[in-house]
C-alpha cells in the first residue's frame, strides 16, 4: 500500500483533575516537602507547586493522516508548547509521508536552534515525536515496539518511585527511590534526617530490596558528597539528579567521591544526543534517566541510548508510562524500568495518566508484559476536556 501523508497537526492542552502529573493537589507525596533548587528560601520549601511547578498544564499533540489514522502523544508544555506546535513545527509535518520521521525530526530541531535547544521547545518536539511514532505504528497496525527493532525480553521488570519503599516491596517492586526532603538549606538537622528516614526504610525492607535517593537537582557538591557516604552503611543504591543538570563538572567529581558500589544517576532535565554526550564523555554518570517526552522522543532517545551503550552507561527512562516502556523492552541496556506512584499516598499501583489516557498498562508484582495493541496502546479520554489554544 502506499504510505500515507500527514494531513493536519493539532496541538491541545489539559489542566486539573489529575491529568498533568505535576497538578496533583497539596495532599499528594509528590509535593509533600520534596528537596528542590528553590528549597533555600523558607517560603517555598513545602510545596513545589509554591514556586510554580503545576503552570505549564499538559500538551497533548494530534496527528491525522490522509487515510484518516490518528496518532497522538502527551508530554508537558500546556499553551507554550502548543503555541509552539501549531505556529512554527507543524509547516515541518503537514503534507509529509508518514515515514519520514528522521527528516521531520532534524527539520523541527534546526529551525529553532535559534530559540530551543532544550526545555520547552524540546519538550514540544518530543510530543510531536511520540504522536508520529503512534501514527507510524498505527498506519502498520503494530507496537511501537516492533518498529523499534522488537522486545529483548519477554516482559519489564519495575523499581517504584514514592514515598513509601515499604509498600512497593510488598508489591512486588525491585526497588524503591524515595524522593530526599532536606536540603543543603535545612543545614546539619536536615541531613541527619535525611539519613534516618534511609536507616528507618533499610530496616523495614531488608537488605536485598534497592533504596535511593531523588534529590531533583536540589544538592550543591559538597552536601551530595557527604550525602551519598553517610548513605553508605544504609546500602544505597544511587543517588539521583544531586545537582543542577548543566553542572557536569560537579556530577563527574560527585561520582568520583562516591562510595564503591553506588552508583549516581542523573539526565531526567537534560536534551538531545549533544546535552548526553557531555554526560558520558565528562564520566557524570553510571546510568541516565531521559524523559522521553522532554529529551527530543524516541528519535533521539535511541541515539542518545546508542551513545551511552558505547560509554557502559545503562539507560532508565524517567517514569512516563508507555512512552518509555514500548523502548525499554528493546534495549538491552536498559534492563529495567521506572514506575511512577502516582496514587496520592504511594499505597496502590494506579495508571500514571489517569484519568486523561484510558487502556494505560501497569505493573503486576512489579512486572509487566507490554500490550500488542497498534501505536502505544492507549487512547485519549473523552470525558477529559481538551482546548485548542492556537490553530494554523
Amino acid at each position: 500500500m502506499s504510505m500515507p501523508t500527514i494531513k493536519q497537526v493539532r496541538a491541545f492542552t489539559v489542566r486539573g483533575g489529575g491529568a498533568d502529573y505535576h497538578d496533583q493537589g497539596a495532599d499528594h507525596w509528590i509535593d509533600d516537602h520534596v528537596a528542590t533548587p528553590m528549597a533555600r528560601y523558607p517560603e517555598y520549601r513545602k510545596s513545589r507547586q509554591s514556586f510554580g511547578l503545576n503552570v505549564l498544564g499538559s500538551l497533548v499533540v494530534e496527528i491525522e493522516a490522509s487515510d484518516g489514522t490518528v496518532g497522538f502523544a502527551v508530554t508537558t508544555g500546556g499553551e507554550i508548547g502548543a503555541f509552539i506546535v501549531e505556529k512554527h513545527l507543524a509547516r515541518f509535518l503537514e503534507g509529509q509521508r508518514v515515514t519520514d520521521i528522521e527528516k521531520m525530526w532534524d527539520q523541527m530541531y534546526n529551525a529553532t536552534l535559534y530559540y530551543g535547544r532544550k526545555g520547552i521547545v524540546l519538550n514540544a518536539i518530543s510530543g510531536v515525536d511520540l504522536a508520529l511514532w503512534d501514527l507510524l505504528a498505527k498506519v502498520r497496525k503494530e507496537p511501537v515496539f516492533h518498529l523499534l527493532g522488537g522486545p529483548v525480553r519477554d516482559e519489564l521488570q519495575f523499581y517504584a518511585t514514592g514515598a513509601r519503599p515499604d509498600l512497593a516491596k510488598e508489591m512486588g517492586f525491585i526497588g524503591g527511590k524515595m524522593p530526599l526532603q532536606h536540603g543543603p538549606a535545612e543545614g546539619e538537622e536536615g541531613l541527619a534526617k535525611n539519613i534516618a528516614k534511609l536507616a528507618d526504610m533499610r530496616a523495614k525492607v531488608g537488605g536485598d530490596f534497592w533504596l535511593m535517593f531523588d534529590c531533583w537537582m536540589s544538592l550543591d557538591l559538597n552536601y551530595a558528597k557527604r550525602l551519598a557516604n553517610a548513605a553508605r552503611e544504609h546500602g544505597l543504591k544511587w543517588i539521583e539528579e544531586a545537582l543542577p543538570p548543566d553542572d557536569y563538572w560537579g556530577y563527574a567529581e560527585l561520582r568520583r567521591s562516591v562510595p564503591a558500589g553506588m552508583m549516581v544517576t542523573t539526565g531526567e532535565h537534560e536534551a538531545t544526543r549533544w546535552g548526553f554526550r557531555m554526560l558520558f564523555e565528562m564520566g557524570c554518570a553510571d546510568l541516565v534517566q531521559p524523559d522521553v517526552g522532554w529529551c527530543g522522543g524516541i528519535t533521539e532517545l535511541i541515539k542518545i541510548s546508542a551513545l551511552a551503550d558505547a560509554h557502559n552507561v545503562l539507560v532508565v527512562p524517567h517514569g512516563s508510562s508507555v512512552y518509555s516502556y514500548h523502548f525499554v523492552v528493546t534495549r538491552h541496556n536498559s534492563p529495567f524500568a521506572e514506575f511512577l506512584m502516582m496514587a496520592p499516598k504511594a499505597d496502590q499501583v494506579v495508571p500514571m495518566f489517569t484519568p486523561l489516557l484510558l487502556d494505560e498498562p501497569v505493573p503486576v508484582n512489579g512486572r509487566m508484559k507490554v500490550p500488542e495493541t497498534p501505536g502505544f496502546g492507549v487512547r485519549l479520554n473523552p470525558e477529559c476536556a481538551l482546548t485548542r489554544p492556537y490553530t494554523h
